[in-house]
């Protein structure tokens, strides 16, 4: 009962810091995810990072993409010496992975990511 009394009694401020780095987090998952923004990224050479599972990716996979899954995104990047400015388009099933693989590659410094989303969305949009 002390343990509890004690975490509701917690300094607003840290209640409303994390509220608020939860609606930034839910918020910025839901970014990007515009099948036509993302083919105009990779027609004009992104670098397309399927974050599915290896079984997802070889079930089907848009063209040129490569496989690393979203909880190895940064390391499977840094592995390939992927540049910290190099255009990526990163996309899943739905478009959930790919964002967590996209606030990943900005917390560790990329700049010019985008979440394509859903791999059936983005593979229905093809040269449209």
């Amino acid at each position: 009962m002390k343990f509890f009394n004690k975490a509701f009694k917690a300094p607003s401020y840290f209640i409303f810091t994390i509220l608020l780095m939860l609606s930034v987090s839910q918020s910025s998952l839901a970014h990007d995810q515009n099948a036509q923004t993302a083919w105009d990224k990779i027609d004009s050479g992104a670098l397309v990072v399927d974050v599915r599972t290896a079984e997802e990716f070889a079930a089907g996979h848009l063209k040129n993409a490569i496989n690393i899954p979203f909880e190895k995104i940064a390391t499977g990047l840094e592995k390939r010496h992927i540049s910290k400015d190099k255009s990526i388009v990163v996309y899943c099933r739905s478009g959930r992975r790919s964002g967590v693989a996209n606030e990943t590659l900005i917390k560790e410094g990329y700049s010019n990511t985008y979440n394509g989303g859903g791999y059936e969305k983005l593979n229905a949009h093809t040269n449209k």
